[in-house]
């Protein structure tokens, strides 16, 4: 193998050194939720699914108040005002709503956006979430590494492929892909990272075996605890315990976002017929 390979070599590993160096994040830092306090239902949403989880959320907060309400095809449209609540989100999406929006343009409204980058950032402090500035660059530096690797092996062969006498023969080709190889598959797990880290996959499965989706709506009266079931649960828990709205305001049946956190199914937990 070429000295200039080996070159391109070690770019691309430190490469994969900085951006492992920028995807690690503190178990707890001082800051929100302390150890034995548990984030509000939005933020756990959002750990789980990102920003339109912790959007359908507040929704479902502000429609239990009467606040919001299904609009014409599928949209979420105001209902009078936000009701007695400091939650930044709830007044966030609800000041969002000047008009009937789907949920995917009313999660993307500057008043949304901004309370969820605020609660992204409580979660970030915490140790929850990895803050999408190091997570991007993370990525970049990530996505560099099979090029840098692939552009060593062109300059390479273009300097001593035509000869016949590319990394020395058979033997030099093995010594290429036992040593190039390896950091772009480091490459392209860590890549596969979510932006939740390992203390928030703890605290959604902990959660999860502490509250499992019931059966049947009727079993859960407080409507804290529905919008918990909704952040952990997702279009499952939307569909037992408000139907009609997610139906009517196209909270259900949407493309599904990444989440490496989804449960499985729940026997019985994703169908209900009473309307609310």
């Amino acid at each position: 193998m070429s000295t200039a390979m080996w070159w391109f070599i070690g770019v691309a590993c430190a490469e994969l050194v900085l951006a492992a160096v920028l995807l690690r994040t503190r178990s707890q830092e001082s800051g929100a939720w302390p150890a034995g306090a548990e984030p509000p239902p939005q933020a756990l949403a959002l750990l789980r699914g990102g920003r339109r989880a912790a959007v359908t959320v507040a929704l479902v907060a502000l429609h239990q108040r009467g606040a919001v309400a299904a609009g014409r095809k599928r949209t979420i449209r105001a209902n009078g005002g936000p009701g007695r609540t400091r939650d930044p989100v709830q007044l966030g999406v609800h000041g969002a709503l000047h008009r009937a929006l789907a949920l995917r343009a009313l999660a993307l409204r500057p008043e949304a956006r901004r309370a969820v980058d605020t609660l992204h950032g409580e979660l970030g402090r915490a140790g929850l979430l990895r803050p999408p500035a190091r997570l991007r660059a993370a990525r970049t530096l990530l996505a560099c590494v099979p090029l840098t690797v692939g552009a060593g092996l062109l300059f390479s062969w273009a300097r001593h492929g035509h000869g016949g006498g590319y990394a020395g023969g058979s033997g030099g080709v093995g010594l290429v892909v036992a040593v190039a190889v390896p950091p772009v598959l480091a490459a392209v797990a860590l890549l596969r990272l979510r932006p939740a880290t390992q203390a928030a996959r703890h605290l959604l499965a902990g959660l999860r075996e502490r509250h499992p989706l019931p059966a049947h709506r009727r079993e859960v009266t407080d409507g804290r605890l529905v919008q918990l079931y909704v952040a952990l649960y997702g279009d499952p828990a939307l569909a037992l315990f408000l139907p009609r709205f997610s139906r009517d305001g196209g909270l259900l049946d949407r493309p599904r976002e990444p989440d490496e956190n989804r449960p499985p199914p729940q026997p019985g937990g994703g169908t209900g017929r009473t309307a609310h």
